[in-house]
Order: C-alpha cells, then sequence, then structure tokens
C-alpha cells in the first residue's frame, strides 16, 4: 500500500505534534517524521478526529520546526520482527537490537498492539514454575499462565531478585523455557548491572532482553513492555513454549503514562494518573495465560516500586486488582540483610492450591505452607508482646516462637544470590525449622507427615 506523506503542522507540544485530518490514518499507525535538516524520527497516530491527528515523536521533538516537518504514514502499526533468533538477542525499547549481531531475519513482523487473551480461550493455569527461592517456590509459589507481581520500594534489591529469577526459573521436566526480560526506565549502572549478570550466569541463550534507558524518550517507554510481551507471545503460541516475562520497572511505565498525558492535555485522576490507568494495566497484565487450543504458556512476573512504600498506592492497588497474587518485599527484613526480603504474610499466590501437592511439587507441600504461615504469623504476635514485657517474661511456648520465627528468617528466607534451592530442599527446611516448635503447635500439618518429615 502506498504511503502519503505530508508537509508542516499545526503545532508541536511536548512529544507530540499536530496536524490536519488525513484521510485513510488509522489509531497506531507507525509514522515517519522529518525536519528540517534531513533527520527522521518515528512516530505512532495516538488520536484520529475529525477536527486534527495527533502524534507521538518516539525520540522527541527537539529543533523540529511546524513550517518545515514533514510527516509519511506508513500504512501499518509498530512492529517487531520474530524469529526463533530473537533468543538470545538485545534490543532497546523499541526493538531496535543493541547488542551488535545486527537485525533479525526470518520469521514475520508482528504487530506489538497485542490484544489480552479472550477468557473463553484460556485453559487453567496449573504446574508450578521454579524460581529456586524458598520463599516463592515454598509459599507463593508462581504458577504457569499466572501474573504474579512483585511489590518493591526504592532502595530494595528487586533488581537482583530480579535477575535471580530470571536465570534460575525453568518448569522441572520441560526444556522448552524461555525468559523475556524488559528494563523500562533503569539506570546505565543498573542496565550495565543486568547486561554484566545475565551474561554471567549463562541463560542468555533462552533469554530475550529489552532496555529502556532512564534518559531515553519518555514515549519508548510506551512500547517496551509490548515489545517484550508481543516477543513472548510469538515463542509461546507460535513455538510452543513456556515464557516467563519479568519486566521493571512497572512504577516507570506508569509515571510515563502520566507524563505524556497531561502533556496532551488530558483531565487527571488520582494522583495524577490517567483515569484509564486501570484499563491499560489490564491490556498489559492479561496477556498472560495458557491458551487451550495452542502449545506454549505466557507467565508474568512485573516489578513495581511503591512510591513512600505505600502499598494504597494508584500503582499497586489497581495492579493488586488485575493480577492474582503478590509478592511484597520487606524494608524491615531488608534492613536486617536478609536477602530475599520477601514479607510471606502479606504475600499471596492466589493460583498456588491448583499447582501444588502430589502431581506438581511434593505431596506434603500445601499442609507444609499452611502450617509455616500460621506459625510466623505467631512470631509477629509474640513479638510485639516482647516489645512491652521483655522476653525473660514470656512462657517457654512463647520463647520457642521467637527461636522459630528466627531459624525461619535466617535459615529458610535468606539464601545467597546465586543459590539455587530445588523445591524438595525448600521443604526439608521448613520441616527442619519446625522441630524448633511443640508438637502441639503443628495443627496444620498430619500426624502421618509429622512423623515422616520430622525423625
Amino acid at each position: 500500500m502506498a504511503t502519503a506523506e505530508f508537509k508542516g503542522l499545526n503545532r508541536i507540544t511536548g512529544p507530540f505534534i499536530f496536524m490536519d485530518p488525513v484521510p485513510g490514518v488509522g489509531y497506531g499507525e507507525l509514522v515517519e517524521v522529518t525536519g528540517a535538516d534531513g533527520s527522521t524520527r518515528r512516530g505512532r497516530v495516538v488520536l484520529v478526529s475529525q477536527k486534527a491527528i495527533t502524534v507521538q515523536v518516539f525520540e522527541g521533538t527537539q529543533d523540529l520546526v511546524p513550517s518545515s516537518t514533514s510527516v509519511r504514514f506508513l500504512k501499518r502499526p509498530l512492529e517487531m520482527p520474530l524469529s526463533r533468533q530473537v533468543l538470545g538477542r538485545t534490543f532497546n525499547g523499541i526493538g531496535e537490537p543493541i547488542d551488535g549481531c545486527g537485525p533479525v531475519y526470518g520469521g514475520k513482523r508482528v504487530s506489538v498492539n497485542g490484544l489480552p487473551l479472550n477468557p473463553v480461550a484460556r485453559r487453567y493455569p496449573r504446574n508450578f514454575i521454579h524460581t529456586g527461592i524458598s520463599a516463592i517456590d515454598t509459599l507463593t509459589t508462581l504458577i504457569r499462565g499466572q501474573k504474579l507481581p512483585i511489590f518493591s520500594g526504592n532502595g530494595l534489591p528487586h533488581n537482583r531478585l530480579a535477575v535471580q529469577i530470571a536465570t534460575q526459573s525453568r518448569i522441572v521436566g520441560d526444556e522448552s523455557f524461555a525468559v523475556c526480560f524488559a528494563g523500562i526506565g533503569i539506570k546505565h549502572d543498573d542496565a550495565a548491572f543486568f547486561m554484566r549478570e545475565l551474561s554471567q550466569r549463562g541463560r542468555n541463550a533462552n533469554m530475550v532482553t529489552f532496555l529502556n534507558l532512564a534518559d531515553d524518550p519518555v514515549i519508548e517507554r510506551i512500547a517496551t513492555p509490548r515489545m517484550a510481551l508481543t516477543t513472548a507471545e510469538y515463542l509461546a503460541f507460535e513455538l510452543g513454549m513456556h515464557v516467563l516475562v519479568i519486566i521493571t520497572d512497572m512504577t516507570n511505565y506508569c509515571e510515563a503514562l502520566r507524563e505524556l498525558g497531561v502533556a496532551a492535555g488530558e483531565v487527571p485522576s488520582r494522583k495524577g494518573y490517567p483515569s484509564y490507568l486501570y484499563s491499560d494495566l489490564a491490556s498489559l497484565y492479561e496477556r498472560a495465560g495458557v491458551l487451550k487450543d495452542r502449545p506454549g504458556s505466557v507467565t508474568q512476573l512485573p516489578i513495581l516500586t511503591m512510591p513512600n512504600d505505600d502499598i494504597t498506592h494508584p500503582i499497586p492497588d489497581l495492579t493488586g486488582f488485575i493480577t492474582e497474587g503478590q509478592i511484597v518485599l520487606s524494608r524491615e527484613l531488608n534492613s536486617k540483610g536478609i536477602y530475599p526480603p520477601i514479607d510471606v504474610l502479606t504475600s499471596l499466590s492466589r493460583l498456588m492450591k491448583d499447582g501444588i501437592g502430589k502431581g506438581y511439587t511434593r505431596e506434603d507441600h500445601p499442609n507444609l505452607a499452611s502450617q509455616l504461615f500460621a506459625s510466623y504469623s505467631r512470631v509477629q504476635d509474640v513479638r510485639a508482646l516482647a516489645s512491652v514485657v521483655g522476653e525473660e517474661e514470656l512462657s517457654p511456648a512463647d520463647k520457642q516462637s521467637l527461636a522459630f520465627g528466627t531459624a525461619f528468617e535466617e535459615s529458610f528466607l535468606r539464601q545467597g544470590q546465586e543459590e539455587d534451592r530445588d523445591i524438595s530442599e525448600s521443604l526439608d527446611i521448613g520441616w527442619e525449622i519446625l522441630k524448633l516448635l511443640p508438637r502441639s503447635e503443628l495443627t496444620r500439618v498430619t500426624l502421618t507427615e509429622i512423623n515422616q518429615r520430622m525423625k
């Protein structure tokens, strides 16, 4: 189809250019914007009306002059070239290779404007994904096809945790596993950390990396998660792979939405975010799942930093409505030097119950997880009591609970940054620390399990 080129703009505002209506132009269409010096930038149509067309320019509108700027409509949406050769490659936020290995050949070009999976076409998620991290595998189990966000805060080691999950995750007994790793608005030192760690740990062959830097144009942050998800959908539903998508940091994505909304003159909603923030996040998160009629699966592990550690902030609040649980990082545990500082009592995996136990992990997993939750929850009550009356005034049972709490944090939660624990090892550690409690308090596990596991 022939492309159309038009010269002259009505005005330029921030990253947006405005021009008169053009017949046949569609929403999301890719454009080329050429300045007076002949340099070309890419953009995307974001508004089509009878009065005007609005285009977001990816590289920004600096040095553009309305009268001498020309716009060419390419009659196609923003696309990503995809083939099996994307595995092991690194791209920028808009899908351009930055690893020095040239363009992606073969395969096909796919629009990044994907759609959420039809609920009717979904198959219920089952089968746990091994992360090698005891607190996740045992107590907030990640299920294949699930969307399970990590709620973090500034200064917490979510980037380190993201790398560890990316390099250790797998589906036991299935080799067709891949990871799509997307960094949104990340600093240069974080990007260098990701590149160094991901390459040194030897999982690059089954990983596709997208890096959008903090000094890249804001509009690119809108495209980055869509690039990663489109790649994941291709690998999953075209090539039959099981793909884990790790996105960090979704807060930067939402901040970009807010910034662009303000520039476009949209009426803001809670804390200045656009009123469509919920539906926009849902359009990304709901691209995870398992289809009935196709092989493969897409699992999402988005990471977001909660502003001021406020879990009621619009970003974690809306994310929690859409996703199937959350993993929450604790500043208190981090201050104790415990890594990963996962607060298991505020974390939750809603699909965990259907992907663990006999035939999935181990038969004693469900009861053991319930007992660990209950026992560690009591630890918090005892610690609160001890802060008032002192430890020496506690009953023997309460002192045993304190000992259990310390062992739980030091032996079960704490592990090395490269320590990859098998699920059986994690469960065995759980049983070992339960020995610190009197058997009368082990009300969530069966007597048979106690006799088998606590000899």
